[in-house]
């Protein structure tokens, strides 16, 4: 099992699906790449076992074969070699690998590819077209509000629900919520999963532009296919919150502020905040809006004002600002509204104007208590 490839076109698929290594793998195999090739294509797998991706390549080569080999060595290689064409020659008999380029050559000891854990099948499961600027745009609005409690596993990825009507995304820690909805995509079937965050970045990081991503899903599997990768991984088992019995109807205060004005100032202030509670606390009166914050332990305190637009009674309200830095950094418009009850209240954080009519964005974040 020979074979001869470009060094910087291996690199690039090799980083594409390395970030699914982790370096404490319960099985030592997965320390590995695993490559097959069939026909002069070449697959080459990443795998941490609830995690795997793969990639495709074309090399020139004469026969099939599978060998597993050590990817940190072969990553360290490579970056260090100029572009030029790699020959790989295989020992099948003690699974040896010899690289030889221009100047030299490498060997290291792989392992049996049999070995290798496989990928499971998806049979029977329902599927569904995605661009990919949707889908990293739902992963870039929901993934800072998933949580990391361990004991709420269901709290950790990204809840996502296929319909008729819509295609929605939830993330939750239960401090903070984003619901991001599609009504421009709809799929055929109904069909719900929650995808882990490992995945979720992977994805980020991998798609591009406006390619198509073919998603297929059953009740304990996903399989993202787009270009030349394929990703499949495990689901969080487990039924997602309710989340739509936390979202508050009546909202009759409404606060309209710029942005990057409102950002800017949550910014400052936040820096003289408690470190523990990182509360600052927002009193809105007619068209203006005071934000202050206090840390009593240090003595230190800040205090600015921003005009807005508020309808309806005068009141004080205190959030945590690390919350509320998050969601308007993953919001696009030039304006933003909260939309609050009262001070014990969940408030909702919503584009003041949107862009695109089928995108409804909703972020909701519950209030921290007022020291008196």
């Amino acid at each position: 099992m020979n074979f001869i490839v470009s060094s910087n076109t291996l690199l690039k698929h090799l980083q594409s699906i390395s970030g699914v290594l982790t370096t404490n793998n319960s099985l030592p195999i997965l320390d590995n790449f695993l490559f097959e090739i069939t026909d002069g294509e070449l697959t080459i797998s990443a795998s941490d076992v609830e995690t795997t991706m793969k990639t495709t390549l074309q090399v020139e080569a004469n026969e099939s074969g599978k060998i597993a080999i050590p990817a940190k060595l072969l990553l360290d290689i490579l970056k260090n070699l100029p572009d030029q064409p790699c020959t790989f020659l295989i020992d099948k008999n003690n699974f040896g690998v010899e690289i030889s380029y221009d100047n030299g050559k490498s060997k290291m000891v792989g392992y049996n590819g049999d070995d290798y854990p496989k990928s499971p099948n998806i049979e029977g499961g329902s599927s569904i077209k995605l661009s990919a600027d949707i889908i990293s745009k739902a992963i870039n609005k929901t993934i800072f509000a998933t949580g990391n409690d361990d004991l709420r596993p269901v709290m950790s990825g990204v809840f996502c629900q296929f319909s008729p009507a819509e295609i929605l995304f939830v993330a939750t820690d239960a401090h903070k919520l984003v619901r991001y909805k599609r009504s421009d995509i709809v799929s055929t079937a109904n069909g719900a999963f929650i995808l882990p965050k490992k995945p979720l970045n992977l994805l980020k990081a991998n798609v591009r532009g406006d390619e198509e991503v073919l998603i297929e899903f059953n009740d304990s599997n996903a399989v993202f296919t787009f270009s030349d990768i394929v990703l499949t991984c495990r689901l969080v088992d487990g039924k997602y919150p309710n989340y739509e019995a936390v979202i508050p109807k009546e909202n009759p205060n409404v606060l309209t502020v710029d942005r990057l004005q409102f950002l800017s100032s949550i910014k400052r202030v936040s820096i003289f905040a408690n470190k523990s509670t990182h509360q600052i606390k927002l009193h809105i009166a007619g068209s203006e809006l005071s934000i202050s914050a206090e840390d009593l332990d240090f003595s230190n305190e800040s205090k600015e004002r921003l005009t807005c637009s508020f309808d309806g009674d005068d009141m004080e309200i205190g959030f945590n600002a690390r919350f509320l830095m998050e969601m308007l950094t993953n919001l696009e418009s030039n304006e933003v509204q909260i939309q609050m009850s009262v001070p014990s209240r969940a408030g909702l954080l919503v584009p003041a104007q949107t862009e695109n009519e089928h995108e409804d964005i909703l972020m909701l974040v519950m209030p921290v208590m007022l020291n008196r």
